[in-house]
């Protein structure tokens, strides 16, 4: 019997952008961090040197370690280490999440799914890989402000654990926090590259929201809106 459902964030819940689109999001988050910086007279590098770490910076760990955002931007722009304070790092995160969070908004289906688990007494989780390994305080504000998090019981972004989906840890962990064997839950992703195998590997059930009708060219378990997950509930 299914207790909890656990929720990819990105794609998922929430619309952010598509893949193909993220390298003008990502110019556009360099470049807040670099406006934030040039305003306090901190830049001391070319707009060109800073791009050709831009692209040095732009990949993840083949083991799905978290590379956190805070030594990416130390390493791109290589300010002189006695500026550098937690403040104002928090705040060169903060202003490369701006780009990003501008466009996040919940999908329609995404607050009632939500409230109709609650009240049959589903638990409720999010598991999410961040951009770029951002902070996790910082998704922590952005679903306060999407208005979700009074309807999860549990938020777990890679930072928590220093893994990326699709590695076991991270889904341990929420295994963990939930308290319940995994097979007493069903994971919804829109990933297959992360949420498919990064469940099945430790047991749970695994299911691809396809909003968008794309062929996957292979046999893999689909729904089109989140409503429809209460028929494998059942």
């Amino acid at each position: 019997m299914k207790k909890a459902v656990i929720f990819d964030l990105g794609g998922t819940l929430v619309n952010y952008f598509e893949l193909n689109d993220f390298p003008k999001i990502l110019k556009q988050a360099i470049h807040e961090v670099y406006s934030f910086l040039h305003q306090r007279g901190l830049v001391s590098s070319s707009i060109a040197e800073i791009w050709g770490r831009v692209g040095d910076e732009n990949f993840e760990s083949k083991n799905h370690r978290v590379r956190p955002l805070e030594n990416r931007l130390i390493n791109i722009f290589q300010l002189p280490k006695s500026v550098y304070s937690s403040a104002l790092i928090s705040d060169m995160c903060r202003s490369f999440m701006k780009p990003i969070f501008s466009l996040g908004y919940c999908y329609e289906d995404t607050i009632p799914t939500l409230q109709k688990l609650r009240s049959m007494g589903f638990k409720t989780a999010v598991i999410s890989n961040t951009t770029w390994g951002s902070p996790g305080y910082l998704w922590m504000e952005e679903i306060e402000r999407l208005g979700l998090a009074n309807y999860l019981d549990h938020i777990i972004f890679c930072r928590d654990v220093g893994w990326r989906k699709p590695a076991k840890p991270v889904f341990r962990y929420a295994l963990k926090k939930l308290a319940i064997d995994p097979v007493e839950c069903i994971f919804i992703g829109d990933d297959p590259r992360w949420d498919l195998k990064g469940p099945r590997n430790v047991g749970i059930e695994s299911i691809l929201i396809n909003r968008r009708g794309l062929n996957y060219g292979y046999e893999v378990k689909t729904i089109q809106l989140l409503s429809e997950l209460f028929e494998f509930l059942r």
